[in-house]
């Protein structure tokens, strides 16, 4: 029994100081060291003042901001702690009325527009913490912000331009834009 156990006491002993503490340091030794802003969490600050993670979305309500994806974390939205999807189907009554009171919320904000409100702008994304929006959703809701800040839709519009990222490698995912990074530029204008 101790021919066996012993050397199977020691593997277990080795492979969990190799798995369990050289590995993951060695990993987070090398992030650190080549993505150094990515892994510390892509924070962003200004003027010493963490303002959040272009990794994450935030909550933005009023009209002379853009707003991000609805989140799907509750009760807090956007946290972190809780990222999953809501896992409500399309024909389920608690998706079709968070998708109704999403609606009401940007008809309220912008009565005026009549294009079509694009999916993202109402549906939360898979990790329910998506910072991104899609150009036709920054675009949709360019008018209404313009007015709020009394500012050149022209003008928002280069801005919303500098600031849509494009497919990754050119090939991966879809152009988009990130809300915070957005928010703060507008912020940045005045």
């Amino acid at each position: 029994m101790s021919r066996i156990l012993l050397p199977s006491l020691l593997s277990l002993l080795v492979f969990s100081v190799l798995t369990g503490l050289i590995y993951p340091f060695m990993v987070t030794g090398i992030a650190a060291l080549c993505c150094e802003h990515q892994a510390q969490g892509s924070l962003i600050r200004q003027a010493d003042r963490l303002v959040g993670s272009s990794l994450i979305g935030q909550p933005f309500d009023d009209p002379k901001y853009f707003w991000p994806r609805p989140s799907a974390t509750t009760p807090q939205p956007y946290n972190g702690a809780s990222s999953a999807g809501s896992n409500l189907g399309p024909t389920n009554p608690a998706q079709l009325d968070a998708v109704r009171t999403q609606l009401a919320a940007l008809q309220q904000a912008d009565p005026d527009n009549k294009w079509p409100v694009p999916i993202d702008l109402v549906t939360a994304s898979a990790s329910g913490l998506d910072p991104h929006i899609s150009p036709a959703a920054a675009e949709y809701q360019l008018m209404r912000v313009a007015r709020a800040r009394a500012i050149d839709p022209q003008r928002l519009r280069s801005l919303v331009a500098a600031h849509t990222q494009s497919r990754q490698w050119a090939l991966l995912g879809e152009p988009r834009v990130n809300v915070l990074e957005l928010n703060l530029a507008l912020d940045a204008l005045h």
